[in-house]
C-alpha cells in the first residue's frame, strides 16, 4: 500500500499497463505470499489496492489480473465497483496446464482468469496481434491475382432480405441460389461490380457457390485477440518455472507466470516506451518481458523475500536481453524495483 501511495505524487494517470498477479486465497500459503487468507480479508487487502492502481492508470490504460475460480468472480464484482462495469473489457482463459490431474477429487483444473479492465473503454482500445504463420498460410493466390495473397469468404449470409435473394450465374452456366432461410450478402447490382473487379471465386472449375475474395494487402495489420489463451500460444505453468529457474535457485518465487503470457498482454496493451507496473512482480517476469518489448517500467514487491528476489529479478532482467539486441533500443525501460 505505501509503495503504491508513493507512486501517485510521480505517476498519477500516467501507467498506460498494469498486470497483477495477486495471491489467489487458494489456502496453499505460499512462503512469500499471505495465500491463505479469509475470504473478507483477502478482498479488504485487494480493494484499497485496486483504488490506488485505478488512479495510476492513464486514461488509455488498463489493468491485468490473473486469479483462479476462488476469487476471481468477486474479483470482478469489486473491480465493477472500481473500475465502473461498462470499463470492463474481457475474462480471458488461460490453459495453464496441458495434462489432466487424476487424481483431482473433483474436476481436473487447468485454467486461471485473466480479468481485463479499461481506466475508460472508450478512450482504450487493444492492439492486434501478430498474424501466425497458420492464419498467413490461409492466403493464397489461385488465380494469380495482381494484388496478391487472398483468402476467401462465404458470400452468403443468415439475415434475410428478399432484396438479396436472386440467382446467381457461374462463369461455367450453372444457376445458384442460396441456401434457404439465406441470402447473399448484397443486391444484384453491387454482387456484379464485385465479379466485374475480380473479387468473386466460383472455385477452380468456375461453377462452384460463390466466395468473396479477401487480400492480405487490404485486411488489418493483425488479428483480434480471441479470449482463450491456450498454452500453446502463451505457455504454460512449466514453461514458467522453467525459464525462472537459473534466477530462482532458492525457490523464492513459487508461481511464476511464462514470458509468452506476459508478452501477449504487454503487446495487447503497451506500445514502445510506454510505462506498465506490476505490483505484485514476484518472479520478475513483467520486468524481463517489458526490457525486452523496450517498454518502461515499475515493480513492486514486499516481504523478507524481496531483498533476495529483487536481486534475482535485476539479474534476470539485464540477462534478458542479449547484447547490442535489435529489440530494445539506446531509449529503453529503466528498471524500477520498490
Amino acid at each position: 500500500m505505501d509503495a503504491l501511495k508513493s507512486l501517485l505524487p510521480f505517476y498519477s494517470g500516467s501507467i498506460k499497463c498494469i498486470f497483477i498477479d495477486p495471491p489467489y486465497n487458494t489456502g496453499s500459503a505460499f512462503s512469500h505470499y499471505d495465500d491463505n487468507l479469509e475470504h473478507s480479508l483477502w478482498l479488504n487487502m485487494m480493494y484499497p489496492r485496486l483504488e490506488l492502481l485505478r488512479e495510476l492508470l492513464a486514461e488509455d490504460g488498463s489493468i491485468w489480473i490473473t486469479l483462479d475460480d476462488n476469487e476471481s468472480h468477486y474479483c470482478k464484482v469489486m473491480c465493477d465497483e472500481i473500475f465502473g462495469r461498462n470499463n470492463f473489457v474481457a475474462n480471458a482463459i488461460w490453459e495453464k496446464k496441458f495434462s489432466p490431474q487424476n487424481d483431482a477429487k473433483w474436476l481436473s483444473d487447468n485454467h486461471d482468469h485473466i480479468l481485463c479492465y479499461a481506466k475508460n473503454k472508450e478512450k482504450w482500445r487493444p492492439n492486434l496481434l501478430p498474424r501466425s504463420a497458420e492464419a498467413l498460410s490461409s492466403y493464397k493466390n489461385l488465380d494469380n491475382d495482381p494484388r496478391g495473397l487472398w483468402t476467401s469468404s462465404d458470400f452468403s449470409v443468415k439475415t434475410y432480405n428478399s432484396e438479396y435473394d436472386y440467382p446467381i450465374t457461374t462463369p461455367s452456366g450453372k444457376i445458384i441460389n442460396p441456401a434457404k432461410g439465406r441470402c447473399w450478402q448484397t443486391n444484384k447490382a453491387a454482387f456484379q461490380k464485385l465479379v466485374d473487379d475480380n473479387r468473386i471465386w466460383f472455385g477452380k472449375n468456375r461453377d462452384n457457390v460463390p466466395r468473396v475474395k479477401k487480400f492480405l494487402s487490404e485486411v488489418k495489420d493483425g488479428v483480434t485477440a480471441l479470449t482463450i489463451w491456450k498454452y500453446t500460444e502463451v505457455g504454460h505453468n512449466q514453461n514458467a518455472k522453467k525459464e525462472t529457474k537459473e534466477f530462482n535457485s532458492d525457490e523464492v518465487f513459487d508461481t511464476p507466470k511464462p514470458e509468452a503470457l506476459l508478452q501477449r498482454i504487454l503487446t495487447l496493451a503497451s506500445n514502445e516506451h510506454d510505462l506498465v507496473l506490476d505490483s505484485f512482480l514476484g518472479s520478475g517476469t513483467t520486468a524481463a518481458v517489458a526490457h525486452k518489448m523496450n517498454r518502461r517500467y515499475i515493480g513492486i514487491e514486499i516481504g523478507e523475500h524481496a531483498k533476495n528476489g529483487n536481486r534475482e529479478i535485476a539479474c534476470r532482467t539485464r540477462r534478458s536481453v542479449p547484447k547490442n539486441s535489435a529489440i530494445v533500443s539506446s531509449a529503453s525501460g529503466r528498471i524500477g524495483f520498490i
